[in-house]
């Protein structure tokens, strides 16, 4: 027999819709999206009148039914009475919170609400899926419940009726926060985890040291504290600029966790259902431990705890030295002692292995291990943490630099290198959480770098984060379940404040809410835009300082086929603002015209096009090259797949008509990973055909490499083909910066075609001096241009 929990509202609810009409799903705003959703006829309202009555599960479900109740006073509402239920109450109109003995097909963190003008009922396995839909029932209520800490001014409050089934398509979904560059006060690691909670994620992963500071007190080691824990203040130089501490110069700046801070943190986040993940960086990214006990170092120092960028990172803990073990034994001790997790993260990441490679004690631990090289010696490193974490009963994690030189297999792997260490882990039988920093970084920019805050580089919209699969195609299903979910990674190098690293995350890590937890076929970017409007008026009253997110403004086209049309079409991640154009090359004002809806194109030209607020230009504009040729909007056969990681429009990407640009993540690009480009556009009958053309990109740092051969062919029928070119790549590999090579051919005069075949030859794999070598490379291009 299992057993689930059951919430029951009997309300009444006035004034959001009329009287028995079905409410217009569009007008619920609930994120992420349930798996099914049945608006139906009807509203009810919680009173002063209405109690909370519990039944069975004693504390937990009492713990819940508080919290809701707290939430509707703290917002203004009536204070309800909570209490056990009785055989008197039967037929009282009520918020009934229970435990029933009955079979239920729901997972652990799923629920079923059902709401009609006479009841509400929320049924959960879990305390955890009760609290999921406890969040979703928040959602349901008018945006003011979102306020706090005020007087009583809102008598009822009202929902819709409806129904829903509800549960998380992965069961990782995190998000994560660095306090060693800057330290954030107790009280807004609090308001996180309610982000995090209100959003159904369910993992906070701290990154409480690393080499800007420590953060976590241990007791044992009171220099960790004491020293490891501050540094000279420099805040008012660039990250990277700032100076290492000097003879004579006093640290005041930091701060740490004392292990009750600890402790009331860990219990406020099991309140809402969210488990804590704790990371101690090792072997790399600790020098502020070495600050403070030199002794563990290859080099005796002595250290100071970096004041910014420390770079490149070459000091490491001794591999050699038996103490350094016994000490991350006696912190790890401390460490699980707080935490209850089932993970401990232990870093593994950028292990510069230039100390050990001169360390007699690292040497000679290589020798008597008989292990290969430093590679295998941070293997061994790591598999005796493993074997210590294990031993105590937990399992642990690391950044994908823990698969060098090989790993336990109960180890999981983040993936943050892209998702290539996700895709290496789950084939090897390991479970990898992806957090690819090209959609999972939030320390990035989210909208033109001009008008926005400070931060580390890249571009990451909110579009962006809502596109993200966690699970690569490349995968079989066995190996896809390896894939436990994703995370959101906040560094704070450019990250000062509470208030900046809540802009930073929100609304992303709100799209990576849906990414893990809705269905993938049910997630759709403008439905999620129309929900997000209701989100963002909630969080104004939370007063959470969101990004408004990117102003810049989108091209896409597509061909009708009726009207042998190519239609061009503008959008943004901006709801009604305006977008103005033009197609001549002129640079776009707020006189310009308006985009209306779809338009078409028939020629060469230039589109620019920009959102203005109050007549003003908010970004830089978006000029975007567009070819007419040959091949616009022909359907492309595709005799080896691109990888759906880099699909760029799918089968219409190369014949679209518009070109990428050197960011290779901006959705033009089609990839192919260590496969070869070999396709056929049907221009549809024959005709001349005089050049083609296809670009293709290089970018070595990113495992992207320019083809070693083009082939070109022309054919009538589709089955015999003439005209074989080839066009050889006579550009280096190693060739360090990133830009795009045409390879083009002009056929003979009066060549004719239906069909175009084009070949391209990957690489392959990346080159031995590469950092990738023996892996599976990648090919990029975008557009292929028939004239």
């Amino acid at each position: 027999m299992r057993r689930y929990l059951i919430l029951c509202f009997v309300m009444l609810i006035p004034g959001m819709f009329q009287a028995g009409n079905i409410p217009d799903s569009n007008l619920i705003s609930i994120v992420p999206r349930p798996v099914t959703m049945k608006p139906a006829a009807g509203k009810f309202v919680i009173t002063r009148f209405t109690p909370i009555l519990v039944k069975g599960h004693g504390e937990e479900v009492t713990r819940i039914a508080r919290f809701f109740a707290d939430r509707i006073r703290f917002a203004g509402g009536p204070l309800l009475e909570v209490r056990e239920i009785t055989k008197a109450d039967k037929n009282l109109p009520a918020v009934v919170f229970a435990v029933q003995d009955e079979h239920s097909s729901l997972p652990d963190e799923g629920y079923e609400l059902k709401i009609n003008p006479k009841q509400v009922l929320l049924i959960a396995k879990t305390g955890a899926g009760l609290f999921h839909g406890v969040q979703t029932l928040f959602q349901l209520l008018p945006s003011e419940i979102s306020r706090h800490n005020l007087p009583m001014s809102f008598k009822e409050w009202e929902l819709p009726a409806l129904r829903i089934t509800d549960y998380p398509r992965y069961p990782y979904r995190g998000m994560h926060l660095d306090v060693s560059r800057h330290f954030f006060p107790k009280e807004f690691i609090k308001r996180y985890i309610d982000l995090i909670a209100m959003y159904k994620m369910n993992t906070f992963h701290w990154h409480l040291t690393d080499d800007n500071g420590w953060r976590i007190e241990i007791k044992k080691y009171p220099k960790l504290m004491q020293i490891g824990a501050w540094h000279v203040d420099h805040e008012e130089l660039p990250w990277k600029e700032r100076p290492s501490q000097q003879p004579g110069e006093k640290v005041n700046y930091g701060g740490y966790y004392s292990q009750d801070e600890i402790r009331e943190i860990v219990q406020y986040a099991a309140d809402r259902y969210v488990t804590i993940i704790p990371e101690i960086e090792m072997p790399a990214h600790s020098v502020e431990v070495l600050a403070a006990y030199p002794q563990f170092s290859c080099t005796g120092g002595p250290f100071t705890v970096a004041t910014g960028s420390y770079w490149p990172n070459i000091d490491i803990l001794c591999a050699g030295n038996d103490s350094v073990f016994t000490f991350m034994e006696d912190v790890l001790t401390e460490v699980m002692a707080l935490f209850p997790s089932k993970y401990i993260h232990v870093g593994g990441d950028e292990a510069d292995k230039t100390n050990w490679k001169k360390c007699p004690k690292c040497q000679e631990r290589i020798k008597t291990e008989g292990l290969k090289d430093e590679k295998e010696l941070q293997s061994y490193f790591i598999r005796r943490i493993e074997k210590f974490i294990a031993s105590k009963n937990r399992r642990m994690i690391g950044w994908d630099e823990i698969l060098e030189g090989g790993l336990a297999p109960e180890a999981t792997v983040m993936s943050w290198r892209g998702v290539e260490g996700g895709i290496a882990a789950a084939r090897q039988g390991h479970d990898a959480i992806m957090t690819p920093g090209a959609y999972c970084y939030f320390d990035h920019y989210q909208a033109d770098p001009a008008s926005e805050p400070k931060a580390i580089g890249g571009f990451t919209t909110l579009k962006k984060v809502y596109s993200f699969e966690p699970a690569p195609g490349e995968l079989t299903s066995t190996e896809a379940n390896h894939i436990l979910g994703a995370q959101g990674n906040v560094w704070t190098e450019y990250i000062p404040t509470p208030s900046q690293a809540e802009y930073m995350a929100v609304p992303r890590m709100i799209a990576l809410s849906e990414v893990l937890w809705s269905p993938k076929n049910a997630r759709n970017w403008h439905d999620f835009q129309h929900r997000m409007t209701g989100q963002y008026i909630r969080l104004k009253k939370m007063q959470v300082n969101y990004s408004t997110g990117s102003f810049k403004a989108e091209v896409s086209t597509k061909f009708d086929k009726k009207t042998n049309a190519v239609m061009v079409t503008l959008g943004s991640e901006q709801m009604d603002v305006p977008i103005r154009y033009t197609l001549d090359g002129n640079d776009i004002k707020s006189s310009s015209p308006e985009y209306a809806g779809p338009f078409e194109i028939k020629k060469n030209g230039v589109i620019k096009a920009g959102l203005f607020v109050d007549g003003q230009l908010k970004e830089k504009i978006t000029e975007m090259p567009f070819l007419y040729h040959l091949a616009i909007g022909k359907p492309v056969k595709y005799l080896k797949e691109f990888s759906d990681r880099y699909p760029g429009a799918g089968n219409t990407a190369l014949t679209d008509g518009l070109r990428g640009s050197i960011d290779h993540h901006d959705g033009l690009w089609q990839g192919f990973l260590g496969n070869d480009l070999d396709l056929i556009i049907d221009l549809g009958r024959e005709m001349p055909v005089n050049s083609v053309q296809a670009n293709f990109l290089q970018n070595q740092r990113s495992w992207i490499f320019l083809p070693v051969v083009v082939e070109y062919s022309l054919s009538s029928d589709g089955k015999k083909y003439h005209s074989f070119n080839e066009v050889s790549n006579n550009i280096p590999p190693k060739e360090e910066q990133v830009f795009i090579q045409p390879f083009n051919f002009q056929f003979m005069a009066n060549s004719k075609a239906r069909y175009i075949r084009v070949k391209a030859k990957n690489l392959g794999k990346c080159p031995s001096w590469h950092e990738g070598a023996g892996e599976p490379c990648w090919m990029f291009t975008d557009e292929i241009v028939v004239f």
